[in-house]
């Protein structure tokens, strides 16, 4: 059976149960939901990332409350010494999304659905990084997660990047689960020179201008040939079905496009 009343404090769980046709679970959900929108429209918003209205979901009764990452530990205290049960993934790698993925589908009594659902975002990323090895050449790409300081990306990021054709400028970084420990040097992205630049600023708006403008970056590949692109964090900084879906199509699409023109705008 599994429980009954859940409350999910971050998008991709969320996702995650309409897809297993679960979301009659669902009695509270995160603010910054917007996949799938019925969600938005259906479920009471009661948190947002690092913080949470825990009398409103106290009020909901919940009997399982799932959240993701370190950062929402906090808020997993108050709701335990509330006396709930209260799970907290940490997910960082893609293979970490599937095995997340197929222990929400255990949790709610859904394992053979979930297994299917996971097997089906394989095959996606399979016939992916199928059509990414017809590319003559990789490009190198940086993919910015923060803007001030600059911060790059985590490491289910840099995992479909390559799945997706490219080669991220910074691999050494992808095993950093703390963001500040990603930071990068405007110079050293200079001197590592990126043919496409990917950037996705955690829900804010990315102003293109203001990377093409940063000192010296206009010696950067990706600069002089036109080569910035913006991905909605919505489809690639929630380690769910997103990413693994709608957020490696899109980076495969701009890569393609890429290699299409040689790396030209």
């Amino acid at each position: 059976m599994g429980p009954r009343r859940i409350v999910c404090l971050t998008e991709e769980t969320t996702e995650t149960l309409y897809l297993l046709g679960e979301q009659h679970r669902i009695v509270g959900i995160s603010g910054y939901t917007c996949r799938p929108p019925e969600a938005r429209r259906e479920k009471p918003k009661v948190s947002a990332f690092t913080s949470a209205k825990i009398d409103r979901i106290l009020a909901l009764d919940p009997d399982f409350i799932i959240g993701f990452s370190n950062l929402q530990a906090g808020i997993a205290q108050e709701l335990i010494r509330a006396g709930r049960t209260v799970l907290i993934t940490n997910q960082r790698s893609v293979e970490e999304i599937f095995e997340t993925i197929l222990l929400v589908g255990r949790i709610v009594d859904a394992g053979l659905r979930a297994q299917q659902l996971v097997d089906r975002f394989r095959q996606n990323l399979e016939e992916i990084q199928k059509a990414a090895r017809a590319f003559e050449r990789r490009p190198r790409v940086y993919f910015e997660e923060w803007m001030d300081p600059l911060i790059s990306g985590i490491r289910w990021v840099e995992e479909l990047i390559e799945i997706a054709g490219g080669d991220p400028i910074f691999p050494e970084l992808r095993q950093e689960h703390d963001a500040a420990r990603r930071i990068v040097d405007p110079l050293e992205v200079v001197a590592r020179d990126p043919q496409v630049i990917l950037a996705s600023w955690c829900g804010r708006k990315v102003n293109l201008e203001r990377i093409r403008s940063r000192p010296g970056w206009d010696r950067v590949s990706a600069v002089r040939d036109q080569q910035i692109h913006e991905i909605k964090s919505t489809l690639i900084l929630q380690p769910g079905p997103a990413a693994v879906t709608d957020g490696v199509t899109e980076i495969h699409r701009i890569l393609a496009r890429w290699a299409a023109s040689d790396g030209k705008g």
